[in-house]
Formats: C-alpha cells, structure tokens, sequence
C-alpha cells in the first residue's frame, strides 16, 4: 500500500504533503529538501521510469522543482525547511497509486 500523509511544522505552520510506499508502475516519490528556496518537494525515483530514463533511478543530479538548486537533499522526516522546527503528522492520509 501506498499513502500521501501531510506534515505540519509545530512552530511556523509549514506544510508539506509526503509520499510513502511505491506506485502502480513500482516507483517510489521521495521528499527532498532545498535549502535554497527553502520547500519540501516530492521527486520520483525509481519504476518502470527509471527503466527508460536512467536519471530517475536516485536522487542523485536531480536539481529543486522550484528554484533549479542542484543542492536538494533527501528530507529527514521531521526538520522544516522554512524554520528548523520540528515537523509531524497531522494525521491526514491519502491513498495513492
């Protein structure tokens, strides 16, 4: 199963919305952080899509879908990416394919 939850910063209120577990066509979206524009971004790695194209196949040269940074990181799963704060689960959750 896979599922789309959404976190929430306890102190300024960022959100961001975070894939878990892998699609139809078996790939998986990771979360990345920019420190550059300072968001949590969702990237496809992996799948039938990185069998076709091999970029897709890790974080790795992968560049910020908002800004172009070459700097994204995968994302910790509790820092916020606007204050440093700490992020959690707000208890929302999709599923997702």
């Amino acid at each position: 199963m896979a599922w789309k939850l959404k976190y929430r910063c306890r102190e300024c209120g960022y959100e961001a919305e975070v894939y878990e577990g892998r699609g139809l066509f078996r790939q998986e979206i990771r979360a990345v952080l920019c420190p550059d524009c300072k968001t949590i971004q969702n990237i496809v790695v992996g799948g039938i899509i990185a069998d076709v194209a091999p970029s897709y196949r890790s974080e790795v040269g992968r560049l910020c879908l908002q800004c172009g940074s070459d700097k994204i990181r995968v994302w910790d799963g509790h820092t916020c990416s606007k204050c440093q704060g700490e992020m959690e689960q707000t208890g929302e959750k999709e599923f997702w394919t």
